[in-house]
């Protein structure tokens, strides 16, 4: 028996080793409500994965002469692998361009605007890469709140709103934060402006028992990482132990998605047991994808999703390479759970996704005519390594919030192996 990620070749098992296994979970429990994307790190703008300027010997890895520019290939893709499987909503957290260039915010909106409308159907807060920045790439956007021009503010949050957000979706709490609100150039740790600190203490105390998801660019910690943990790499420590504070204190909190690492990896909150602690690896790379965070009535699943058209398996393939060949253990995630989980949890209390009108489903049919989206070679059934169950019981409140596409996925996950 061999456990762990599955030993295979492009022909199927390598030849000589095993038996192998692997598990199917079944769904949560109760009817399936709707489905929610949960993506960050898309990068818009950058050419090189995988450089840095620290390790002069970390060359990174480029497209090939020809194709169209990474970032774009492989969320296109995800947009419509994710409209194709029914997803409700999107969150976007963090990272969404490379350094925040008005050229490379436009592409990136309107790679969303494929996906439906913003504050209705997707949602996304900043990282680090998104700052305010200097300079005459940058002269003609508004003075940021910290200094610099902030082009991001000026296409994502137009006027004097803030960078961070609530929400009601069919019932779940959305909050989004901003872990970047702070003068900076974006390598140092994460942080929270005062003034955001006491909105976030102040919504999330508003309703404890209201099932409530929130996220955030950088992670709250980062555990078992083979590479060096820096205090970069996650949101500042005492922050971060205030927000586990006030999940303590609210026990409708199940779920906190981060991005920042690059990686699948499922953490649990010593301070806040019911809650999971989710990163999500990058959208712009190997793995290269989204998890999709499904809602039955008697609980939650994650799984995790890589892009699937041609295009984005070939950079796919391409980029697993970086890092010296050591990134794909560490991205796709180093335990099954790292990307698939099923939770039960007492989820009924929300709302199911309204039935879309005959408008909104033209606008949710494949574009066949697309060369970059392959439609044959989607998932359309259980591919798993495994899952991990969960237990967790707490009611939910009822909102709504109307999506104008997308349907009922199957019951069905997928986990691509590398």
């Amino acid at each position: 028996m061999v456990a762990g990620n599955t030993v295979s070749t492009s022909a199927g098992p390598a030849a000589g080793t095993g038996p192998f296994s692997f598990t199917v979970p079944q769904p949560p429990p109760g009817r399936f409500l709707f489905s929610v994307v949960l993506c960050n790190d898309l990068h818009v703008g950058e050419t090189v994965a995988g450089h840095s300027g620290d390790i002069p010997a970390l060359q990174g890895v480029s497209q090939l002469p020809g194709h169209a520019p990474y970032p774009e290939v492989m969320f296109k893709s995800l947009v419509h692998d994710a409209t194709k499987l029914g997803a409700g909503f999107l969150l976007a957290t963090g990272d969404i361009t490379a350094e925040a260039e008005p050229v490379d915010l436009r592409t990136a909106r309107s790679m969303l605007d494929a996906f439906g409308d913003r504050h209705t159907d997707w949602f996304l807060t900043p990282g680090n890469h998104d700052h305010a920045h200097d300079g005459a790439d940058y002269a003609s956007c508004s003075v940021g709140r910290w200094g610099g021009h902030d082009c991001f503010v000026d296409e994502f949050f137009p006027g004097t709103g803030p960078t961070w957000l609530a929400t009601d979706l069919l019932g779940l709490r959305v909050i989004g934060i901003d872990t970047y609100d702070k003068a900076g150039k974006g390598s140092d740790s994460g942080g929270m402006g005062p003034d955001q600190m006491d909105w976030f203490r102040q919504t999330i105390d508003e309703h404890p028992d209201q099932p409530t998801v929130v996220f955030g660019h950088h992670p709250l910690l980062v555990e078992a990482s083979p590479y060096p943990v820096t205090g970069g790499s996650t949101l500042d420590a005492a922050q971060a132990a205030t927000i586990v504070d006030r999940y303590q204190a609210n026990p409708g909190v199940f779920l906190h998605h981060a991005g920042h690492t690059h990686r699948n990896r499922r953490s649990e909150l010593a301070g806040a047991p019911g809650v999971v602690h989710q990163e999500v690896a990058a959208v712009k790379e190997y793995p290269g994808g989204f998890t999709l965070l499904r809602i039955h009535e008697g609980g939650y699943a994650l799984n995790f999703h890589k892009s699937s058209s041609d295009e984005a398996r070939a950079w796919s393939e391409r980029s697993r390479t970086q890092i010296a060949g050591t990134w794909p253990q560490f991205a796709l995630g180093a335990r099954v759970s790292d990307r698939n989980v099923v939770v039960e949890r007492d989820l009924s209390g929300l709302k199911p996704m309204p039935a879309p009108s005959p408008k909104a489903k033209a606008k949710a049919e494949p574009n066949t005519d697309d060369a970059d989206v392959a439609t044959d070679d989607l998932p359309t059934g259980v591919v798993l390594g495994g899952a991990a169950i969960v237990a967790a019981g707490v009611g939910g409140l009822v909102a709504f919030r109307r999506r104008s596409s997308g349907g009922s996925p199957d019951d069905g996950t997928t986990d691509d192996q590398p």
